[in-house]
């Protein structure tokens, strides 16, 4: 399992900003939901000062998402415009006490949103410039423009970082190549004229991940499960809310929501967070839904 900071859980299980906001006058848009991932920042800018009075997010994520975009919109507060700009991702992973090399791309994609939403308060047209290049992952849709300049302003230098940033890379592994030329160029550049830098040390095919070591019966499975609901329970009561399991039909795991969590506005981002340590936990996919999901009784 990665390791989260404690801040990255508290942000996490109690997201600051979360939801739409009154009178914003700057919003960005990146991601998609059908790669994984998607992200809407809202912006409150004071027009005579450009400071930016408040903002909120609604996302579409793993917990990293949540906890990189709650924190951006408490660090960019009380910024002007300008300041904001100058937000890297590692600042906010920085803000979190660090994310797990593997989450990094949701830093990336907080980075993105910002750009977004100033550009759109300022009436500019924001391009990410990935229609630009050459589409280097068609898994996750990454093209060659994104991945050379977060290998620049992230000083990566293999493909296993570039695929915990960006995720290109993360999925057939047919893009492998073309990333390892672009980090071959950027590297190139970094030497200087008349230099020769060293080739880009990676694998040529990523490590599989180890399957476990046998098939969980459906009591130890059950077992494992009641224990990531222990795990986030106290978290969910100390708000009011509880969770609780309905049921288990193959990889998909149906949950009350109880209390103040029932119908909760972020109780996506819940099911979301509590699905992720699921899928960490048991080594398979399976998917978290509510007990309101489960098909009916013939």
């Amino acid at each position: 399992m990665w390791e989260y900071s404690d801040k990255v859980r508290e942000h996490f299980f109690n997201p600051r900003n979360s939801g739409p906001l009154e009178e914003a006058n700057g919003i960005g848009d990146v991601g998609s939901i059908q790669c994984g991932d998607a992200l809407r920042l809202m912006l409150k800018v004071e027009p005579e000062t450009e400071i930016i009075l408040d903002a909120h997010f609604q996302t579409f994520g793993c917990g990293s998402a949540i906890a990189s975009s709650s924190a951006l919109t408490e660090m960019v507060k009380g910024m002007t415009l300008d300041q904001a700009l100058e937000v890297s991702n590692q600042n906010i992973a920085d803000y979190l006490d660090g994310l797990p090399p593997e989450k990094m791309h949701c830093s990336v994609m907080g980075r993105e949103a910002l750009q977004a939403a100033i550009a759109n308060y300022r009436g500019e047209e924001w391009s990410d410039d990935h229609e630009e290049g050459a589409l280097i992952c068609k898994c996750f849709a990454i093209d060659a423009v994104m991945i050379e300049d977060v290998v620049k302003a992230n000083n990566l230098n293999t493909v296993e970082e570039v695929t915990f940033y960006t995720k290109a890379g993360g999925g057939c592994a047919a893009c492998h190549e073309g990333i390892e030329e672009i980090l071959a160029k950027v590297m190139a550049d970094r030497a200087g004229p008349g230099e020769v830098s060293p080739p880009p040390a990676c694998p040529a095919t990523p490590e599989a991940p180890k399957p476990p070591a046998k098939k969980l019966s459906i009591v130890e499975k059950i077992k494992k499960i009641e224990e990531v609901l222990e795990s986030v329970r106290p978290m969910l009561q100390r708000d009011h809310g509880d969770v609780e399991l309905a049921d288990v039909q193959g990889k998909k795991i149906y949950v009350h929501l109880k209390g103040a969590c029932s119908g909760c506005m972020m109780e996506a981002a819940t099911l979301g967070g509590i699905q992720q340590k699921m899928i960490e936990t048991l080594g398979e996919l399976v998917q978290v839904l509510p007990s309101s999901h489960m098909p009916a009784e013939v």
